[in-house]
Formats: structure tokens, sequence, C-alpha cells
């Protein structure tokens, strides 16, 4: 099966220059102290759409023809990817329609239709979205942009790990190891690829919610292992059924451990972000801070990136989080 390289993730960065944003890479004297490492925060939450999906996504749909781009696009997801294309494909001109589950997040289901998609909603525990999203695209003749098993989308967020790596050097500094949030694997996928080509020494580590270790679970048994229906979770950006077809073998090769995290874990992260760092991040976004900060990743003396990859969080669940509800 092919694969994605340095080099395709470097034309990403090209093609995306100019239209995505360059996040920072930041850090807070804070959160070193309490941790005793340097850590370097990719607040991913500062994107176009709000997360890091808005990279892939364009780059696979800036790519299109002129008569794909009049027939439109067609993808599934919980949010993120929803309102990176819904935004990629306002910016090219092409029609997008969205599959998304019924219980998807109120705002993200607001901003996708807000950059002008149509929405359609599906039961995620009984229904197969991919099924409805194939349906769809063969009936309007439209092209499927994948949330994560696409090689354009793995090499659009790439770029993320290409940034920090350059970001990280431009501070004097290489780093020890790399976080990122772990769904169905695209975007650890791209960041690996591009850091371990950059930096071979640098650990590549992916974060799961407790209830979705999918990949954690299919890096053991060798296989691509999928999630119990009943699970449940409030980091919705992260709830794909089992790892990618295409993005399990990189993830394979590419990763040095997969930690989770509780829901009560995540909970404190977004709490922490907002009343110490000053960022409001989403659930599946702060998965790699709710493990450093619950010593679920022992990260003393050392440098580590953390890529923060979404700030799309529900506004009733985030005021139940900062009062302690949850």
């Amino acid at each position: 099966m092919s694969t994605v390289t340095l080099a395709d993730i470097q034309a990403a960065a090209v093609r995306l220059d100019g239209l995505a944003v360059r996040t920072p890479l930041i850090e807070s004297p804070a959160l070193n102290a309490e941790l005793g490492a340097r850590i370097l925060l990719k607040p991913e939450t500062l994107q176009r759409a709000g997360a890091f999906k808005f990279r892939g996504a364009m780059n696979r749909i800036a790519q299109l023809d002129d008569g794909a781009r009049a027939r439109g696009v067609v993808a599934c997801s919980s949010g993120n990817h929803a309102q990176g294309v819904a935004l990629a494909a306002r910016m090219v001109g092409a029609p997008a329609v969205i599959v998304m589950p019924a219980d998807a997040p109120a705002m993200k289901v607001a901003n996708t239709r807000a950059y002008g998609a149509e929405v359609i909603h599906y039961d995620r525990y009984s229904e197969d979205r991919e099924a409805i999203t194939n349906a769809i695209a063969q009936d309007r003749g439209m092209t499927i942009v994948w949330p994560f098993d696409d090689l354009d989308i793995i090499a659009g967020q790439g770029t993320v790990g290409i940034e920090m790596v350059e970001q990280a050097r431009a501070l004097g500094v290489e780093l020890t190891s790399v976080l990122a949030p772990v769904g169905g694997g695209g975007l650890i996928a791209g960041v690996s690829t591009a850091v371990k080509a950059l930096s071979p020494r640098t650990s590549i580590l992916g974060v799961e919610p407790a209830d979705f270790d999918d990949t954690r679970r299919s890096l053991e048994s060798g296989a691509r292992e999928k999630i119990d229906p009943v699970s449940r979770s409030i980091c919705d950006a992260l709830q794909s059924p089992s790892p990618g077809a295409i993005t399990f073998p990189i993830n394979q090769r590419n990763l040095d451990g997969v930690a989770t995290v509780t829901d009560a874990q995540v909970a404190e992260a977004i709490r922490y972000a907002y009343t110490t760092l000053k960022l409001v991040v989403e659930p599946g976004g702060v998965v790699g801070l709710a493990a450093l900060l619950s010593g679920v990743i022992d990260v003393e003396d050392v440098t580590v990136g953390v890529v923060l990859s979404g700030g799309n969080i529900d506004p009733g669940l985030f005021a139940s989080i900062l009062a302690g509800e949850l």
C-alpha cells in the first residue's frame, strides 16, 4: 500500500502556504516548573476553523480539477474535519455535504453550516457513516474527502510536524518526544512521518481516551482492533471505530507508544489550560496535556512537543467542566 513521505508533506506545506495558519510553538514557565521539563505546545486551536483538520482538508481539496470542484465534495465527521472541509470547499468555490453524527456538538454543527455546507445527520451507534458517505458521492458525483484514511489528508496534517521541528530548532532545542492525539490516526501518522525524517531521535507518543484505545490495542495485537460500540467519552473528536487501513501501518512503523487518559483527566487538563495557560482546548485536543499533568507520561528533565489539536468545545460542556461538574 502507498504511504506518505517527507517529500509529500513538504509539497503539502508549499500548497498550504498562505492558506493555513503557521501556528506558534509556545511554552509556559508555570507548566515547565510543574512538570520539571520543557514543554512546547503547538496550539492548533488557532488554526483556521479551530483545528488541525483544515490542513489536510485544504491539501486534498486544493488538488481537485475544475470538474470535481464544480460537483463538490462530501465528508463524514463528528465536527473538526467537517468544519475544515466546509471551509476549504468554500475557499475554492466547491459545494460541500457533511455527514455528521446526530449527537455532534451543536457548535461544530453550526460552524459547519456557517461555512456553507449541507449537513446530513446519522446515528453513530446504529448507522454506517462510510456507507452513507459513499451513497451520497455516487448519487451526486461528489469527491469523498475522508477524515484520515487518505494520503493527501495525512500529508496535510504532517505539516504540523515540520513546523514543530523547525520552530523548536529556532528556539535552540531538539525535541526529545512529541505527543499527539490519536483518533483515526491521520494526524499522528503525518506528524510522525515528518518528525522521524527530520529528527530521527525524537520519540513519537500517541494519546487516546481510555475507552477508545483502539490504536494502543492494535499496536499490541498487530491487527486493527475495533472499539466497543457502547463506549462513550467526552472526547468527541477521537471516537473513530478503528485505526485506518492506511494510517495504521504508518503508525506501526513510527509510534514509540500510546498512552490513554480518562475523561476526568481530560477535564482537569481543560481546566488547567484555561486557568493557567489561558487557552481554550476541546477534550480531544487536550489529551496530550492530560497525559502529562496526570503523570501517565513521565517527562522530567526532557523537552516535549505537545499538539493541542483543536479548540472547538461546546460552550455548555466547557462551562460544566470549568465548574468542576465533570
